[in-house]
């Protein structure tokens, strides 16, 4: 299999499939194929895998995409501004990712969800207690919000994020929830009553524009309740345009 991520904010990858290799990928995700490509829309693994990925936020079928004869290609784009970020994943390896985040991958790669178990990192973390967990062999490919900044940490090393910054992790990075210290930062800070910790050992990404934040600043240019049909559309743009 190769592969090519193209694009530089509104990323995509392309990906040339041999006869016999096979990838899937969740229900709508794919863009565009050439004509040698098949499709087989399936459940996964059966009625628990389908309401495994409903829970972390994909659809409830999954589609395998194989070569009829010769070379295919087939093109998966990005839903939201920001990376795809392809990862090699060895026999047994595994990786945390944020729900709806899995873009494709490669047929031997397990999907499933990851489980918060802390009761703090679950209800505050940013993305409750269900997330994503991709485990090899394979190639799997996420799409990030915004651009990716990657770090590995040290065993006993501790990095403090604002909650949605996360993006993954590997799973021996331990995740949990601290209160921000101080009367005055809780009131005034702006960043809200908790933070994520995540203490190493092992790889970190983090994503500069969580799809939350991108909501929360559009909720400020909408039309307040009441408005007519036909004027929130007037109000959004005006407000987008800086109210003229």
């Amino acid at each position: 299999m190769r592969y090519k991520v193209i694009g530089s904010v509104l990323q995509a990858v392309i990906i040339e499939l041999d006869p016999g290799q096979m990838i899937f990928s969740e229900s709508g995700g794919m863009s565009w194929m050439s004509g040698n490509v098949q499709m087989n829309t399936n459940s996964g693994g059966g009625i628990g895998k389908m309401f495994k990925r409903a829970f972390s936020g994909e659809s409830l079928f999954i589609v395998d995409f194989t070569v009829a004869g010769g070379t295919g290609l087939i093109g998966f784009a990005s839903e939201m501004p920001g990376k795809v970020v392809p990862l090699h994943l060895a026999p047994g390896q595994e990786i945390i990712m944020q729900k709806d985040s899995f873009m494709c991958a490669e047929k031997s790669v397990q999907l499933d969800i990851h489980f918060r178990r802390k009761l703090g990192a679950g209800l505050f973390g940013g993305e409750g207690f269900i997330m994503q967990r991709a485990t090899g062999p394979g190639v799997v490919f996420a799409e990030l919000d915004g651009e990716v900044v990657e770090y590995y940490l040290q065993p006993g090393q501790v990095m403090k994020v604002d909650t949605g910054h996360v993006a993954m992790y590997e799973p021996s990075v331990q995740f949990d929830i601290e209160m921000v210290r101080g009367f005055k930062n809780m009131l005034f800070g702006g960043e809200g009553l908790f933070l994520a910790t995540l203490r190493g050992p092992g790889k970190i990404w983090l994503q500069t524009m969580p799809v939350m934040n991108v909501a929360k600043k559009l909720a400020e240019y909408m039309p307040a309740s009441g408005s007519g049909g036909g004027g929130n559309i007037g109000g959004v743009i005006g407000g987008l345009l800086g109210g003229d």
